[in-house]
């Protein structure tokens, strides 16, 4: 029997355990990946040490299991009826998966699944542990398996690095897309020096924002920010002022078309209230960032405003497709990620002692 390495959790708040198992094989429409990166959100100690206080609502995987959610590999073995994915095509693997057959699944609309679960990581509904059974493997790991389905192929100048990226700039990508950002659009992206606020801007630039402005509280960082296009971006200091004001007097005396909100749990609903006031008649709000604490929203000035606010949960794979395609074609810069990679063998001290971020331009990466 065929082995590899993986590094499983045998128990919340205990450190993974690292183990042979055996290498997975497909079924017909599943393919296998060898992983060559992996990311690793920064806090996934705290959130597997905590998780019954964080999400109580979102599943588990049974344990032993093998975490990690965003992968980037090399396709190994193919399924009889995997289509045209080929063996050594480079790819990353949307962990995204839903049962397929429900109304959702059946328009298309896989995020909106009752089952839908991310592999190597947590589910949105009871149901999940069938689809946690049948793809067992994250990307901590040195091969997983996946749907074919899933699969996304990467240019040749978008590194396994990048591409293990994908999953934050992908929720990114979708949020913007369903505000219909692009060519004469005014952004604001509340918290665009962090992981999904940086992808939303770099995003933003290449679909041909017109103007981006962003929140922040490292003035360093948020000059970081600027200096991508000076032109094109302006950032604001959380604490500094009315944001309200200060985004009329950086866009010509209008509120923005469109808000993305990426604060994550934790942060206070008063920050997401201010940044819904920035808004224009018909502007569009859009929260991806999981903020937990209950905002009260003036649903009479928001019918009167004609403003929309949208929860927007992670992508599809074709949009993660296209979103590959903008960075092939070299619209969508990711050079500016500064990638720290540590082998899967050093998983556990790695999380215990990751390097001081530099923002969203930081990205944790493990290496089978």
């Amino acid at each position: 029997m065929n082995t590899m390495l993986a590094a499983r959790l045998h128990e919340i708040g205990a450190p993974m355990r690292l183990e042979q198992v055996a290498v997975p094989s497909p079924r017909p429409t599943d393919v296998v990946v060898q992983v060559k990166a992996c990311n690793v959100v920064p806090n996934l100690k705290n959130v597997l040490a905590t998780y019954a206080q964080w999400f109580p609502y979102l599943p588990l995987p049974k344990l032993p299991a093998v975490f990690g959610l965003d992968s980037a590999g090399i396709v190994t073995e193919v399924g009889a009826q995997a289509g045209d994915i080929k063996v050594g095509d480079r790819v990353y693997v949307n962990p995204g998966i839903s049962c397929g057959s429900c109304k959702a699944c059946r328009r298309g609309e896989d995020q909106n699944c009752d089952q839908y679960t991310f592999m190597g990581y947590f589910s949105f509904g009871a149901g999940g542990q069938r689809l946690f059974d049948a793809y067992p493997y994250g990307g901590l790991a040195e091969y997983l398996t996946a749907p074919a389905r899933n699969l996304v192929r990467l240019p040749d100048s978008v590194s396994f690095e990048q591409g293990a990226r994908f999953g934050y700039l992908g929720t990114s990508y979708s949020a913007l897309r369903k505000a219909k950002a692009g060519p004469g659009s005014t952004i604001l992206i509340d918290g665009i020096s962090g992981t999904l606020g940086l992808g939303a801007c770099l995003i933003a630039l290449g679909l041909g924002a017109t103007r981006i402005l962003g929140t922040g509280r490292n003035e360093a960082l948020l000059a970081d920010v600027k200096a991508l296009a000076p032109e094109r971006i302006e950032v604001h200091s959380i604490g500094s002022g009315s944001l309200r004001e200060w985004v009329h007097e950086h866009n010509d005396g209008h509120g923005v078309d469109i808000v993305i909100d990426t604060l994550g749990p934790g942060a206070p609903a008063e920050t997401l209230l201010e940044a819904l006031s920035t808004l224009c008649r018909g502007g569009v709000l859009v929260d991806i960032g999981g903020m937990m604490e209950r905002a009260p929203l003036d649903l009479f000035s928001l019918m009167c405003s004609q403003n929309t606010v949208i929860g927007s949960l992670w992508f599809s794979t074709g949009e993660a497709q296209e979103m590959a395609d903008m960075a092939g074609a070299g619209v969508l810069d990711l050079s500016v990620f500064e990638h720290h990679v540590f082998p899967l063998e050093k998983v556990n001290d790695a999380l215990d002692n990751l390097p001081v971020r530099h923002g969203g331009f930081t990205n944790f990466i493990c290496a089978p």
